[in-house]
C-alpha cells in the first residue's frame, strides 16, 4: 500500500494491493478542507500556509497547515501501518482566536477504484460507523474519531457525471445530506465537529482500511479501535527508525547533512518497492497529464542499480526478492528480460514495436538483463549466500549469459541491436555494450564458483566486446565513445554522433580504467557539451533531449542521475582530498535542487529548478546513496 500526496496537501495516487498497482485515485483527490464559523477552506486553497515535511529518520508525514482567515492552524502527522493495509493520520486542530468555537473537518474521497470510475459502490457502514467504497475485490473502509466518537457526518453521491460535480461541494456549507448509498462514478464526504476552547486545541483521528473483502479490512478498522490508533502511528515510527538505523555506520565518514540525505533517500526507496519483489520507477500520477501513461512499472535495468545499493547496504530482503521477480518474469523462450513489469509480474506496457522494417523483433532493453546479472554477481560477492543463487543458476544465470553470448553480431562480435536505456532508439549502443560486457563477466564468474567448464565461453566472450569496443565506438577525431551505432541488414554500421552522458557507464561499470585516454577525453567533451549554462547547472542526458524540452538555450534539462554519473568519475580519479570537493559540491547540488521533502525527481527546469516529470524517480535517489557511498569511501582512502 502506498499513498502520496501533492503539494496542496492532496491525496492524488493510492496504490493497493501492490506497491505500483492498483492506482485508486489515478490524479483524482482524497481532499481534507475546514468550516469554521460558516467560512470553508479546502487546504489546497491559497488561504492555506503550508509546511510538509518528513518527521526525522521515519516514513511519518509531518505537516503544518495554517489559515488566518478561518483563525486555525493544523498540525497533522500520517503515515501507513507497517504490519497492514492501514493508513492513519492525526489531526491537532489549534484555535488561534481567544474565544470558544466549532469546527468541522472534512474528508471527500473521489475513488476510481481498479483505475475506473464505472461500477464503483459507496456506501454508509453503520456497524463500524465508517463509509465504504468498493469494487469486486477491492475494499476502503474510511472511519475516523473526533470530539464525540465517531464520523459526525457523511454522505455518498455520483460524480464527474452529468451535472453532478461531487459530494464534496455539500462539504462547503458545512452540512452534508446525509445519503446512505449509490454506485456508479461516486464519491463521498465525511465531516468530524470539534469544539475548541479559546486558544484552545483539539485531536481527530481519521483512517483507512484495505482489505480483499469487506470483512478484513473490518479487522483492520477493529484494531484500530481496540489499540487507539496513536498506539500504532508509534509503533510505525519506531520501525521505520529502526529500519534506517542499520545504515548509520555506512555514513560515518560523510557531512551531516549528505548522511541524513542518504538517509531519507533510502526510506523513500523503499515506498516505491512491492513486498513480492518490484522496484518500482516511479509512482506519481503528475505523468499522466502529459501522456495517458505512468512509471509504475519494474524497469530490470533501474531495479539492478536500486537493488545493489541496498545490497551495498545489507538490505539484502528486498535485493533477493527483486532478483526472484526477475527469475519468476523470464521468458522461457528468450532469456531475456523485456522492457518493463507491472508489479504483479504482468509484461509493461510499451511503445517498443514487434514489427521493424519488414521483419519480427522482440522488442527489449538487452542492458536491463546484463545488469540484472552484473548485480546478482555484486550481490552474491557481499552475502556469500550460495543457498540463495545456487537455485537460479540453471534456470536463471545461465540462460541469460548464453543469451548474450549468442545475440552478438559474428563480424564486430559486439551485441545485436535493442532498445537503448533512454527507450528512445534501437541500435547498438555503448551503454548496453559496456553492460553486456559486464553481465558476461557476472557470467563467469558464477561459472567459476560452480565449477561449470562455460566459465571459459562467458569470460571470452566478454573480452571480445571489451577489445572490439573502442574500434567502433570511440571516434579520436570527435574526442569521445559514440552513443550509437545503427546496423543495416548488410552489417554495416552508422554512427551516431550526439554527446550523451549514458557512456560514462564505460568507467563506472569497470570495463576501461577512469585513467584511459579515450575516457579522460570523453568525460572532457561530455562536461563541455551536456552541462546546464545558468544559475542551476546539472549535466543534461544528451545534446539535444527533446523529453519534457523547456528551451532551446540548454543542451537539455538537467537529470540529477547524469550529474551524479559525473560525480561519480570524478571520485574515481580523485588523488587528493581537494580533488573531492567538486564531487562534493555536486553531492549538494542534488540536495539544493531536491524538493522540501527530500523528494528527488527525474530531471528539473534548466532555468528555474522546478521539478519536471516524475517525483520521486527512485532511481535517482539510488544513486545518490551510491554516489556518497564511493564519496565515503574515497575520504577513508585518501584521509
Amino acid at each position: 500500500m502506498l499513498l502520496a500526496f501533492d503539494n496542496g496537501y492532496n491525496i492524488r495516487d493510492f496504490y493497493y494491493p501492490y506497491v505500483g498497482l492498483f492506482n485508486h485515485l489515478s490524479g483524482a483527490k482524497i481532499r481534507m478542507g475546514v468550516w469554521v464559523e460558516g467560512q470553508f477552506a479546502w487546504l489546497e486553497d491559497s488561504s492555506w500556509r503550508r509546511q510538509m515535511s518528513y518527521q526525522e529518520k521515519t516514513l511519518a508525514a509531518s505537516v503544518i497547515c495554517e489559515n488566518a482567515e478561518l483563525g486555525v492552524r493544523l498540525h497533522m502527522q500520517d503515515v501507513v501501518y507497517h504490519r497492514g493495509n492501514l493508513y492513519l493520520k492525526q489531526i491537532t486542530v489549534h484555535n488561534l482566536m481567544n474565544r470558544p468555537r466549532e469546527a468541522r473537518i472534512f474528508f471527500s474521497h473521489d475513488f476510481r477504484i481498479m483505475e475506473s470510475d464505472i461500477g464503483d459502490t459507496a456506501f454508509y457502514y453503520p456497524y463500524c460507523g465508517a463509509v465504504v467504497h468498493y469494487k469486486l475485490n477491492h475494499y476502503f473502509l474510511i472511519s475516523g474519531i473526533d470530539g464525540g466518537g465517531g464520523i459526525s457526518q457523511y454522505t455518498t453521491g455520483i460524480k464527474g457525471f452529468g451535472h453532478y460535480e461531487g459530494t464534496w461541494r455539500d462539504a462547503e456549507d458545512g452540512l452534508l445530506a446525509g445519503n446512505p448509498i449509490q454506485q456508479g462514478s461516486v464519491d463521498s464526504t465525511i465531516g468530524f465537529h470539534v469544539d475548541m476552547e479559546a486558544n484552545g486545541s483539539h485531536e481527530v483521528w481519521y483512517w483507512i482500511a484495505c482489505g480483499r473483502t469487506l470483512q478484513r479490512a473490518e479487522r483492520l478498522h477493529r484494531l484500530v479501535a481496540r489499540r487507539h490508533p496513536e498506539d500504532l502511528m508509534h509503533d510505525t515510527k519506531n520501525y521505520w527508525s529502526a529500519w534506517v538505523h542499520k545504515s548509520t555506520s555506512y555514513f560515518e565518514a560523510l557531512p551531516d547533512d549528505i548522511a541524513q540525505f542518504c538517509q531519507r533517500s533510502l526510506l523513500i526507496m523503499r515506498t516505491q518497492i512491492d513486498d513480492r519483489g518490484a522496484i518500482l520507477a516511479a509512482n506519481d500520477s503528475d505523468i499522466m497529464q502529459t501522456v495517458k501513461a505512468h512509471y509504475s512499472y519494474m524497469w530490470p535495468r533501474d531495479g539492478a542499480f536500486i537493488a545493489n545499493v541496498f545490497d551495498q547496504m545489507r538490505y539484502a530482503i528486498i535485493s533477493r526478492r527483486f532478483y526472484e521477480f526477475c527469475a519468476q518474469v523470464l521468458p522461457t523462450e528468450r532469456a531475456t528480460l523485456m522492457h518493463k513489469y507491472s508489479a504483479d509480474g504482468s509484461m509493461g506496457a510499451s511503445w517498443h514495436p514487434w514489427y521493424i522494417e519488414g521483419s519480427a523483433e522482440i522488442p527489449f532493453q538487452e542492458d536491463g538483463s546484463a545488469l540484472v546479472l552484473w548485480a546478482l554477481w555484486k550481490h552474491y560477492e557481499l552475502m556469500e549466500d550460495i543457498d540463495f543463487v545456487e537455485p537460479l543458476y540453471e534456470s536463471f544465470i545461465i540462460p541469460m549469459a548464453e543469451f548474450m553470448v549468442h545475440y552478438r553480431d559474428p563480424a564486430s562480435l559486439l551485441p545485436m541491436p535493442s532498445w537503448d536505456l533512454w527507450e528512445e532508439r534501437r541500435g547498438v549502443h555503448a551503454f548496453t555494450a559496456a553492460c553486456v560486457w559486464a553481465g558476461l563477466k557476472a557470467g563467469a564468474q558464477f561459472a567459476r564458483l560452480m565449477g561449470d567448464k562455460r566459465e571459459e565461453v562467458f569470460e571470452t566472450a566478454a573480452e571480445q566486446i571489451r577489445q572490439n569496443f573502442k574500434p567502433y565506438f570511440y571516434d579520436s577525431k570527435r574526442g569521445y565513445f559514440l552513443r550509437t551505432l545503427y546496423r543495416s541488414r548488410e552489417g554495416r554500421y552508422q554512427p551516431d554522433f550526439t554527446p550523451d552522458s549514458s557512456v560514462m557507464i564505460v568507467p563506472l561499470i569497470g570495463m576501461f580504467s577512469p585513467e584511459d585516454s579515450a575516457v579522460k577525453s570523453t568525460v572532457e567533451v561530455l562536461q563541455q557539451r551536456l552541462w546546464v549554462p545558468g544559475e542551476v547547472g546539472g549535466m543534461a542526458r544528451y545534446e539535444g533531449d527533446y523529453y519534457f524540452r523547456q528551451t532551446e538555450q540548454a543542451p537539455g534539462n538537467p537529470w540529477f542521475i547524469c550529474t551524479l554519473w559525473l560525480a561519480d568519475y570524478q571520485i574515481m580519479v580523485a588523488r587528493t582530498l581537494s580533488d573531492l570537493e567538486r564531487p562534493r559540491q555536486l553531492l549538494e547540488w542534488c540536495m539544493k535542487w531536491s524538493m522540501p521533502t527530500g523528494v528527488m525527481p527525474e530531471q528539473m527546469h534548466p532555468f528555474t529548478g522546478e521539478p519536471l516529470s516524475v517525483a520521486p524517480l527512485t532511481w535517482s535517489h539510488a544513486t545518490f546513496v551510491d554516489t556518497a557511498l564511493r564519496y565515503a569511501d574515497k575520504l577513508k582512502k585518501l584521509g
